[in-house]
């Protein structure tokens, strides 16, 4: 049985020629196959014709039908490339930003990314792959920062994509699941708070302040050399910079 995109009809054969189905539109009809009929009980061939294309035509579009459900992730990590190669002030709101511009793709996609989440929680291997596609996004904003502000500490990049991808998904799974409308100022004041957090100029201490607003008194002997005094306040700077939150 055919399934085609809401408010889709089925194409004529010679517009079928000139406007074949793009990778998303077929992973889109894919998708909705899984409902009805189960991933597993779905073929390639299933597929292909669901979507009036070819065998060769789909496996030119996709390695494999585990590729096909997850197919605009493919699209935005493209998209965030793109997005990377322009300049930025700040390369970590660049970061938040990117995030942002993703959520809003899937918040526009709403009603197939909620039947691909239904699909992917009924399917083990698709979870696994769902745990890789985060770490695709984690790895892009990493890389990126890295090569933008490249005297930070790697770990420091790490975390903050990290904290990013996850809050992102945090609050796009509230969108999915949740009866609640889920806007981007949602999104945006989590990632403001991972900014806050987890940015190099404003790491939290255990305080809920930013160390940045930290202040440190030092009372030292009239006679003290101002040398050393100038030593024991850098030493405790530098011991209050890596101190863990508590």
């Amino acid at each position: 049985m055919s399934v085609l995109p809401e408010g889709s009809s089925p194409p004529a054969d010679a517009s079928r020629q000139h406007r074949p189905l793009s990778r998303v539109a077929v992973a889109d009809i894919a998708v909705r196959l899984f409902l009805e009929q189960g991933y597993e009980a779905t073929s390639t061939v299933d597929i292909a014709e669901a979507a009036g294309v070819s065998r060769s035509t789909f496996f030119r579009q996709f390695r494999s039908k585990d590729d096909v459900i997850f197919a605009d992730h493919d699209e935005l990590i493209a998209l965030i490339g793109a997005y990377f190669t322009a300049p930025h002030d700040d390369p970590w709101r660049a970061v938040t930003e990117a995030a942002t511009m993703v959520f809003k793709r899937f918040r526009e996609r709403l009603e197939i990314v909620r039947i691909r989440d239904q699909v992917v929680r009924q399917t083990p291997v698709l979870r696994d792959r769902e745990t890789i596609m985060a770490i695709r996004y984690e790895r892009i904003f990493a890389s990126y920062l890295r090569a933008a502000v490249p005297d930070v500490p790697a770990l420091t990049t790490i975390r903050f994509a990290a904290a990013v991808t996850a809050t992102h998904n945090y609050v796009l799974r509230r969108l999915i699941r949740g009866a609640e409308q889920v806007g981007t100022d949602a999104l945006d004041a989590e990632l403001a708070e991972v900014s806050r957090l987890f940015h190099p100029d404003g790491v939290a201490n255990g305080r809920g302040k930013t160390q940045t607003d930290a202040v440190i008194v030092a009372v030292f002997p009239a006679a003290t050399p101002p040398g050393a005094v100038a030593r024991a306040i850098e030493a405790q700077l530098r011991s209050a910079s890596v101190a863990p939150s508590a």
